[in-house]
C-alpha cells in the first residue's frame, strides 16, 4: 500500500491516522524499527513508523536507519516529517519550545550512514540537509496556531544512549549549536540520498547538562525528558494534523529530489 508522506516519531503520534492499517515491509537492509502503519490525514495518505520500536526498545545507536528510510521509499514516500526530543544548549531554547531544524553537526560513530557503498558512488551535497519548503509550511502553521517555536536550529547529534558530560555540553554550547539529539543523523542524510524532502521537528525537553553559571538549571534525566515530551507531544500531533492537508503535492518548489 503506497503513501506519499511518512511520519517518524514515538508512541504519542500513533493516533494521527484515520482508518489505520499495519503493514510489514522487508528491505535488503533488514526490518525497519516497527511495522509501518498507513492511513489518512484528511485526503493525504500517510505512513507512520516508530523510530525506537513499538515499545521503545531500540537505543539510538542501534536504530536501523537504512531499513527505515528504504522501507518508506519502497512504498512511495517522498516527504518525511520527523519529530523527536531535543536538549537545549541555549537559555532561550526553553523546555516545551518547538524547533524547526535547518542544520546538523554529526558527532556519532559506527552507524551505517549511507546507501552509496559502491560501486555506484555519489558525493551528496549536504549544505542544506532539511527541506526549506516543508519547513516554511510548518512554520507558517505554527504561527497560525500560536505555538512557541524557533524558525531554525542547529542540532548536534551524539551517539547515545548516555547523555553528555558537563564538559561535552559546554563544548557544544561554545560552538554555537542550539540543541542536542541522538537520532537526527543519519536519518536526515539517508532521506536526502533517496531524494526525499525531510523536516526535523524537535521538542525541547531539557537543558542537557545544565547551563554554565545557572545553578537553578539542573542536568537532564530520562524521566524529565519523557515527562516534558509526553506533555507537549499533543502540540506536534496538532501541528502535523493541520499542516499535512495543505502541503503541496510532489516536490515542485524545492531541490530535495536532486542528488547532485
Amino acid at each position: 500500500m503506497e503513501a506519499e508522506i511518512g511520519v517518524i516519531g514515538g508512541s504519542g503520534l500513533y493516533s494521527l491516522l484515520e482508518k489505520a492499517e499495519e503493514i510489514e515491509v522487508k528491505t535488503k537492509y533488514g526490518k525497519p524499527s516497527s511495522p509501518i502503519t498507513t492511513g489518512k490525514i484528511g485526503n493525504r495518505r500517510i505512513a507512520f513508523l516508530a523510530r525506537h520500536g513499538l515499545k521503545h526498545t531500540i537505543p539510538p545507536h542501534l536504530v536501523p536507519y537504512r531499513a527505515n528510510i528504504e522501507a518508506f521509499s519502497s512504498i512511495g514516500v517522498k516527504k518525511i516529517i520527523a519529530s523527536g526530543a531535543m536538549g537545549s544548549l541555549k537559555v532561550d531554547y526553553k523546555p516545551g519550545d518547538i524547533v524547526f531544524l535547518d542544520q546538523y553537526v554529526n558527532m556519532t560513530h559506527g552507524r551505517q550512514d549511507t546507501f552509496f557503498d559502491g560501486p555506484n558512488v555519489i558525493h551528496l551535497s549536504a549544505s542544506e540537509p532539511y527541506c526549506k519548503s516543508l519547513r516554511k509550511s510548518f512554520v507558517d502553521k505554527a504561527v497560525d496556531l500560536g505555538l512557541r517555536y524557533h524558525v531554525s536550529g542547529t542540532v548536534v547529534v551524539i551517539n547515545g544512549p548516555r547523555f553528555s558530560t558537563k564538559a561535552e555540553s559546554r563544548f557544544f554550547a561554545s560552538q554555537g549549536f542550539d540543541v542536542i539529539n541522538m537520532t537526527q543523523y543519519p536519518e536526515v542524510s539517508l532521506a536526502r540520498e533517496k531524494g526525499m524532502c525531510y523536516i526535523g521537528i524537535g521538542i525541547v525537553t531539557d537543558y542537557d547538562s545544565g547551563l554554565e553559571g545557572r545553578e537553578d538549571i539542573k542536568p537532564v534525566t530520562n524521566a524529565e525528558v519523557l515527562r516534558v515530551f509526553e506533555k507537549n507531544v499533543k502540540l506536534i500531533r496538532n501541528l502535523i494534523n493541520t499542516t499535512v492537508p495543505e502541503l503541496e503535492k510532489g516536490q515542485k518548489s524545492c531541490g530535495c529530489g536532486k542528488l547532485a
